[in-house]
């Protein structure tokens, strides 16, 4: 996608979402940036006009062939360019990516979650944000009202440098703790930026996964702690998962799904669309 490169969008059924003066509206505006809310992706148009696209688990964008359609089960939308054509597709038959068409500064705000920039704040503030309600670690690092866009994947591997189980309660954090979380994500997070970039190069990422053989648990079940050599474990509950290492991050005590089955029900939502809806306060 390019700069002040006009755009022409062919969506796929209901693949895009708004008034529908804004969806008409948005053929032919010229891109004028790109930018993150949380984990949408922002498309900047011309006169105010902003395409807002959630990729979800499953969607995908993909660098094509100017002119490349909107084929088969998987795809959603296509976006045109002079050099090329950006392909959304999504697999799998729960269909949750969403590409909406917004009008304007206040129909971003309607979108945002309202989570912090983890790597945008000091310690004060991100211990504030951490500890404002008690729920487990993992999930608060995952609440995108809390924080934006770490997610499931880079909470695992913050949590594990940090040393921390993924169920200790926000209010039983000592400072110590707490300052060890802190460093941790920004660490972990600059890392993989750094990395994933490097990785890409100037090319148009190709393998997006949230899988990767350079993290220290997060898809590792079994496999060996980069530290410490002992099994990556994982808890698996409806949608969610966590991969960790018992002896770096719960002292040697493996988590037994059973036991942890009434705090998950109690503290996590059980799917993306759970976490969408929650509605909290800001400011």
């Amino acid at each position: 996608m390019q700069d002040q490169e006009e755009v022409a969008v062919e969506p796929e059924d209901d693949a895009l979402s708004g008034p529908a003066q804004l969806v008409d509206a948005a053929f032919g505006k010229r891109v004028l940036g790109v930018s993150r809310l949380g984990k949408r992706i922002v498309v900047g148009l011309e006169d105010e006009l902003f395409l807002v696209l959630h990729l979800m688990i499953a969607g995908r964008l993909h660098w094509r062939e100017p002119g490349a359609k909107v084929s088969g089960k998987v795809g959603l939308a296509a976006f045109d360019f002079r050099s090329g054509t950006l392909v959304l597709t999504e697999a799998g038959t729960k269909k949750r990516a969403s590409l909406h068409v917004v009008l304007g500064e206040e129909g971003l705000r309607a979108l945002d979650p309202g989570g912090i920039e983890p790597l945008e704040v000091d310690l004060a503030t991100f211990r504030a944000a951490l500890t404002r309600e008690n729920h487990t670690v993992k999930r608060v690092l995952t609440d995108p009202h809390v924080f934006s866009g770490i997610g499931n994947a880079y909470s695992d591997e913050i949590l594990h440098r940090a040393r921390l189980s993924p169920f200790q309660w926000t209010s039983r954090l000592d400072d110590a703790e707490l300052a060890r979380l802190f460093a941790a994500t920004q660490e972990v997070l600059r890392e993989w930026i750094e990395r994933l970039q490097t990785q890409s190069g100037k090319r148009f990422p190709s393998k997006v996964t949230a899988f990767r053989p350079e993290m220290a648990v997060h898809g590792r079940y079994g496999e060996p702690c980069p530290v410490c050599a002992a099994p990556v474990q994982r808890i698996v509950h409806a949608e969610n998962e966590s991969n960790y290492c018992a002896r770096c991050q719960t002292g040697g005590k493996v988590l037994a799904d059973r036991a942890l089955s009434q705090l998950l029900k109690d503290d996590w939502p059980r799917t993306i669309e759970e976490w969408e809806a929650i509605k909290k306060p800001r400011g």
